[in-house]
């Protein structure tokens, strides 16, 4: 057992992928937040989180170079009410105390690395597709295209076939406009903020006409939700190669999300009656990067929180139970324990499973949280 996270990290790791099980424990949040204190100085210099990338530009603008508040960073920086939480408001607060003091080459970014999505809605890809459009001094029409932004926000766009405008002719028409912008943009590629944020803005807007766009596919509902989550992971990885081909040159990130979106193998979620499994972005990057892909299974044991009481001996987290009694990080190999099935699924919480653990290069578990 330890509670120093560097005694794992391999020398060649470039990438280090903090999983949790859920995000409604605190305290997965205030040890990824100790823990980011001390890898800093292994060279850490960016963290990338599971919250929307367009979003999170605002907080990156607030920790690396002032601008805004504390307050406007939280409730504009965010998707999935992260900004709410206290755990993510001191990261940023930290971020930016630790920024303040350095050269700009070795502040810490900020990073979101999700698609601009919600568990039952998807925006309207205008906003997204416009600044690349001003950017590139076009004069595309694309709001003619796009007609009414609500149609494309509402929850029935996401759960409805016949209500998602994703397959229309304006639809089809609007991708292929995105897509010549961005041959045009990599065909005169510019190190500057400008052109990189033209470019963010322009692939979420695309990744957003292929979530609409998959939204519109009549099929039976387990292989709807499934390709809805591959898709999303899709963007993720997308998003994760982009940000890394930015921040190698100026050193190591960590990345922070629920186990399934880091993990190394399929996906697994048990929703109502269906079984889903998909690949999910950290596979996709593990196979990309191998050993400089280092992923860290959360786990978790007693959370009074969630109300989730002391896991049977034989599951996964009991036979780490026997090894904890706070937190900590190990190698231990409890594959052959089996899933727990006494949580709440309200809570998010997905238990530790075959697919989390086989590749994961430690665990870290927290026994009383």
């Amino acid at each position: 057992m330890s509670q120093d996270i560097r005694e794992f990290l391999p020398s060649s790791f470039d990438v280090l992928a903090l999983g949790e099980p859920t995000h409604l424990e605190p305290v997965f949040g205030r040890i990824r937040n100790d823990l980011l204190t001390h890898l800093v100085d292994q060279g850490v210099r960016s963290i990338a989180i599971e919250s929307d990338r367009i979003a999170a530009l605002v907080v990156d603008d607030f920790v690396r170079e002032g601008v805004g508040s504390l307050d406007e960073a939280m409730s504009a920086g965010f998707s999935h009410n992260l900004g709410t939480f206290d755990t993510y408001r001191q990261l940023v607060a930290w971020l930016r105390e630790y920024n303040q003091s350095r050269p700009v080459a070795e502040r810490v970014a900020f990073h979101g690395f999700d698609a601009p999505t919600e568990n039952m809605s998807a925006p309207s890809p205008l906003a997204y597709l416009e600044k690349a459009r001003d950017y590139l001094k076009l004069d595309h029409d694309l709001a003619s295209l796009v007609g009414d932004d609500e149609r494309w926000s509402r929850t029935e766009a996401i759960l409805d076939p016949a209500a998602s405008p994703g397959a229309t002719q304006d639809a089809e028409q609007l991708r292929a406009i995105g897509e010549e912008m961005l041959r045009q943009l990599d065909d005169a590629p510019a190190d500057t903020v400008e052109w990189r944020r033209a470019r963010i803005h322009l692939t979420a807007g695309l990744g957003l006409l292929r979530y609409h766009k998959q939204s519109a596919r009549p099929e039976e509902q387990a292989a709807r939700i499934y390709r809805l989550l591959s898709l999303r992971d899709g963007l993720m990885a997308q998003n994760l190669i982009e940000i890394r081909q930015v921040e190698a040159r100026r050193g190591r990130t960590v990345l922070f999300a629920h186990n399934t979106h880091l993990q190394k193998h399929y996906a697994a979620w048990r929703l109502g009656e269906m079984d889903l499994g998909w690949i999910g972005a950290g596979a996709i990057v593990a196979a990309l990067w191998g050993d400089k892909y280092v992923f860290v299974a959360g786990s978790l044991g007693r959370s009074e929180h969630l109300g989730l009481g002391e896991p049977e001996s034989d599951t996964h987290e009991g036979l780490l139970q026997k090894e904890f009694t706070t937190w900590g990080l190990t190698a231990t190999d409890v594959r052959s324990g089996r899933v727990r099935t006494d949580h709440d699924p309200r809570t998010g919480l997905i238990p530790l499973n075959p697919a989390t653990l086989d590749g994961a290069d430690a665990i870290l578990h927290i026994a009383d949280a």
